[in-house]
């Protein structure tokens, strides 16, 4: 059986995102859909009485989530609400009961799910369900159950009539991405931070563990210290009309959202190098194979500026460059931030600036980035430590905007390898960060954070074009034979 590039389909279900693309092009190219993974089902006096957080269906109790899980008995796909119709739905004020089925890291309702997945497939994408000719990779976190792999087999193929059907675990997406079968995927989440070490191709799931330390830890933590910046909070919070805490509270939250996402916010670290200047000679050939030509031709254009100023201005411009001074425009203020801004990550590495601590409760962890990393590390064979730290790989939709963060953590993580008194030959050397290569054009500015989505979209390329006589994939001849559990065969985390 063979299929054509342009029919494959793509689908990433992460925690708080589903992301999804129609179509293997010659240069894999970054998702076209991206939509939360939430549904809504308007209340109504048959929602009066719900169950939230009902029964766990594939995720372990240390994955606990903070986000909204409602499972609501006789409610049909057809009923929620999801991606943009969704979206409407709140921004018009309508009384919606939101829910995240997969934000414990396994699948809490399938209803729900499915929901999801049909709003990707038939919707953003446009599949026809009667002539469905697209096969699907699907990548999902990992450590979940036969039985949970079954079931997503079954939907696919008697929900959704797909022509072919793949499983992928997100930690093994990720790695895959970077062109590496050993390492550990550190995958910082919004409320969570997922910790997978891999060796050779397989995760070592005695070794993976969450933390309850996420993107929005940050973000509370950066609005408490602007609370300390007058300027800030005179800009957002007049003192002729002072806003509620809660409004200033939302408000504030709202302005370092915007920061972050905007790249404003870089993490300082002691192992980074210092920017090497300048010379005057420029390769360009490596610059454009790089995609470097714009950054290049702006810096060009700054020093022309510069060279064009009075002494006092260039004084002056030293005087912002050395305070890191940045203008924001946020709700039609402009808003002058300094260097408080690049702390942004530091719950990160220290969960107690939150008031969270490694507490005695095994069901939830508040374990620093460094900590987790060694604790997953050290559950795997002695000899396989050297190569797994050979490899960490930082990702999650931070990695998109905010620079540094794998830097900082390679920096952290320095004294958990380095012993002097010890040199024997699986000793680790030295922690390498693994980076998605150059040579993915589309991916250059975009971190680590697409990484799942590109390793999957590696992943359908070979299973379903290059390969397909593999059978590293379930057929619809291999369904009707053998059912749902044709996807154990064809799935090596099963194994």
């Amino acid at each position: 059986m063979s299929f054509r590039d342009a029919t494959v389909v793509i689908i990433e279900t992460a925690r708080t995102v589903v992301r999804a693309g129609l179509g293997l092009h010659e240069l894999l190219k970054t998702p076209s859909v991206e939509i939360p993974a939430r549904v809504g089902l308007r209340r109504s006096a048959s929602t009066s009485e719900v169950t939230q957080n009902g029964t766990d269906t594939g995720a372990s109790s240390s994955r606990a989530t903070s986000l909204p899980q409602t499972s609501i008995p006789g409610v049909s796909v057809h009923d929620y609400l999801v991606g943009s119709q969704l979206d409407e739905a709140l921004a018009s004020g309508q009384d919606i009961i939101v829910s995240w089925p997969f934000a414990d890291g396994g699948i809490r309702d399938w209803t729900q799910a499915e929901a999801i997945w049909k709003y990707i497939l038939f919707t953003s994408l446009q599949r026809k369900r009667v002539q469905n000719e697209s096969p699907v990779l699907l990548s999902i976190p990992a450590g979940l159950s036969r039985e949970v792999y079954e079931q997503i087999c079954q939907i696919f193929f008697e929900r959704f009539n797909v022509a072919g059907f793949g499983v992928l675990e997100r930690p093994m997406a990720q790695i895959y991405a970077t062109i590496s079968l050993s390492g550990v995927v550190v995958d910082v989440d919004y409320n969570h931070t997922d910790i997978t070490p891999v060796y050779e191709g397989f995760i070592i799931h005695s070794g993976t563990l969450t933390t309850s330390i996420g993107i929005n830890d940050c973000q509370r933590y950066l609005a408490n210290l602007l609370k300390s910046n007058q300027s800030v909070m005179t800009a957002i919070s007049p003192p002729e009309s002072p806003l509620e805490p809660d409004a200033l509270d939302s408000t504030l939250l709202a302005f370092v959202e915007q920061i972050w996402k905007d790249g404003y916010i870089k993490v300082p670290s002691d192992g980074e190098t210092a920017m090497i200047e300048d010379d005057g000679i420029t390769d360009i050939a490596a610059i454009v194979v790089a995609g470097k030509e714009k950054a290049v031709i702006e810096s060009g254009m700054k020093k022309k500026q510069s060279q064009k100023q009075t002494a006092e201005q260039q004084a002056r411009a030293r005087e912002i460059e050395t305070m890191d001074l940045i203008t924001v425009q946020f709700k039609g203020q402009s808003i002058v931030l300094g260097k408080e801004r690049h702390r942004f990550c530091e719950p990160l590495f220290d969960p107690t600036l939150m008031g969270k601590g490694d507490h005695s409760n095994p069901s939830v962890l508040y374990l620093s980035l460094q900590e987790a990393v060694a604790r997953a590390i050290r559950q795997a064979d002695v000899d396989q430590r050297q190569y797994i730290w050979q490899g960490v790989v930082v990702t999650g939709d931070l990695t998109k905007n905010v620079k540094g963060l794998a830097i900082a953590l390679q920096s952290r993580l320095a004294p958990y390898v380095v012993n002097p008194e010890l040199q024997t030959d699986i000793q680790p050397r030295a922690i390498r960060l693994l980076n998605v290569p150059d040579y993915y054009p589309e991916y250059r500015d975009t971190g680590e954070g697409y990484a799942a989505f590109l390793g999957s979209s590696i992943v359908a390329k070979l299973t379903f074009i290059n390969d397909p006589n593999a059978k590293n994939f379930v057929s619809k001849g291999d369904y009707s034979q053998k059912g749902p559990r044709s996807i154990v065969e064809m799935s090596p985390a099963l194994l």
